[in-house]
């Protein structure tokens, strides 16, 4: 049998109140971080954070909707065509945009092997 998993990201776990969707874990992936993240219309409540201490740096990608990142004071716009890389110790804040976003997150430090926060690993709750 072929070696994969596919599943629906509405049948994946998820925590925060539905807003992040553990699918690294639901899927799983172990070389590298990865969680869809959903935000309402104008959502701006999203932690502003780096990765400084564990060198993480992401990518980020809309699935669905818009938004923006603001990056060290750099406004990037989020959309289907747009692909956006932040390095570890820059500061991102994520914003939706009037009809919220969904986006998929995917994060590794490099030269390091990938290990996984706690708040992504499957509970068996409900989101």
């Amino acid at each position: 049998m072929a070696d994969y998993t596919a599943k629906r990201i509405g049948d994946m776990e998820a925590g925060f109140g539905g807003g992040f969707v553990k699918a690294r874990a639901e899927l799983g992936v172990s070389a590298f971080g990865m969680q869809v993240i959903q935000m309402p219309p104008n959502y701006g409540d999203y932690p502003e954070h780096d990765h400084a201490d564990s060198g993480q740096e992401e990518v980020f990608i809309a699935l669905e909707g818009s938004g923006w990142m603001d990056i060290e004071g750099e406004r990037v716009d989020l959309d289907g065509e747009t692909l956006v890389r932040v390095g570890a110790g820059a500061k991102r804040k994520l914003y939706a945009g009037p009809e919220g976003i969904r986006m998929l997150a995917i994060g590794g430090a490099p030269g390091q092997a990938y290990k996984a926060p706690e708040v992504t690993e499957l509970t068996g709750a409900a989101s």
